[in-house]
């Protein structure tokens, strides 16, 4: 193998790729990153064996077609280090060279038919959907999954399909995150429904990937995986097992008390409020009535806050309720909508935050005692 390759456009997809390579195995090919060199472009691929993502680019003049299998750190340590516009890469047995204007490095890599083989995007998609409506719906979601848990389930994020409909569910059993989206389906998946519970890493991954807005992601679901696709880079991951919890079930519907308030209003008073909290009185009291809405906390041996937001509009009885600001940060730090309504019902009963038709959050109320 023998390629001229961009440095920049080498340097993008070691950034997308490299991070899936393992980093504590005693496998070493999961370790590296596979180059393949053909005709009209260069592919990097990297898997854990849960997680596989691949990518190329056409920013490359090939020389002489072939495979080469390299350990990700150093290569990506490398390239980064190296300032000529292009790199030349070639393989001689298993050691790999990297050639710049003033420098030549040799890489003792695996053999390339050591690495697993990859998941292959066959047959049609079970549906395609806007790059930018899946960033959307997956960062509207993504940081409300649970970090460590034994209930596996919910450490990845539920995603429903339901003929041209996607509902995209995560929770962490203290708040719960639900934003819809849009899809495009053929005629015979139309009336078709699936599920499945993604993990976190993966998604986490797919928000690097697919940075053409407009473009058109395909997704297939297929024996306990799901991949994403163009026609320059695939991410395939295995599922999260388990039954994700009945979230239709938690969702509040009987609240009578809402209130309209300004997004980046609300966003700076909750920031200065928690400004004055602590890990023993880390809760902002939230304070409704039809003159406004009052955010007070306090901590002991610190001090007090209390910020007034003018309120666009509340209907229902005046109440007081505690939220952790952080969760409620969480959510207008995903929110692109100039305003937020939130519905109440009691202090110890979960609020809802709601974006327009597209986005809900659930979050469980804190004890202020």
């Amino acid at each position: 193998m023998k390629a001229i390759c961009d440095r920049a456009a080498l340097t993008d997809l070691l950034n997308l790729v490299s991070p899936v390579a393992a980093t504590r195995t005693p496998k070493e090919v999961l370790r590296c990153v596979k180059l393949t060199a053909n005709d009209a472009s260069l592919t990097l691929a990297a898997t854990d064996l849960e997680l596989a993502v691949w990518a190329s680019t056409q920013r490359v003049e090939v020389n002489k077609p072939g495979e080469a299998l390299v350990p990700a750190d150093k290569l990506s340590q490398i390239v980064r280090e190296s300032f000529d516009p292009t790199l030349t890469v070639e393989l001689e047995k298993q050691t790999t060279h990297i050639r710049g204007e003033d420098a030549h490095f040799q890489i003792y890599g695996q053999s390339p038919s050591d690495f697993p083989p990859l998941p292959e995007f066959t047959g049609s998609p079970d549906f395609e959907i806007e790059a930018s409506e899946l960033h959307r719906i997956v960062t509207q979601t993504l940081f409300a999954t649970a970090r460590e848990t034994s209930r596996y389930a919910i450490n990845g994020v539920l995603v429903e399909r339901e003929s041209n409909k996607l509902t995209v569910v995560a929770t962490d059993g203290r708040r719960l995150a639900m934003a819809k989206g849009t899809c495009k389906t053929d005629s015979g998946n139309t009336a078709k429904t699936s599920s499945a519970i993604v993990p976190t890493k993966a998604l986490t991954m797919l928000l690097k990937m697919f940075g053409d807005p407009e473009q058109l992601v395909r997704v297939k679901l297929a024996e306990n995986k799901i991949l994403f696709a163009t026609d320059e880079m695939l991410l395939a991951s295995n599922l999260v097992e388990g039954n994700f919890p009945p979230y239709k079930d938690v969702l509040p519907r009987d609240s009578d008390k809402k209130a309209t308030l300004d997004t980046e209003s609300l966003t700076s008073a909750v920031r200065r409020a928690a400004l004055l909290t602590n890990e023993e009185s880390k809760g902002v009291r939230f304070a409704f009535s039809s003159d406004g809405l009052t955010l007070s906390s306090r901590a002991p041996e610190m001090g007090e806050a209390q910020i007034n937001v003018p309120l666009p509009q509340y209907a229902g009885d005046p109440m007081e309720i505690g939220f952790n600001p952080q969760f409620i940060l969480d959510a207008l730090k995903v929110i692109d909508a100039d305003q937020v309504q939130l519905e109440l019902k009691a202090a110890n009963k979960p609020g809802i935050l709601r974006a327009g038709p597209d986005f809900l959050y659930v979050i469980m109320p804190v004890n202020l005692q």
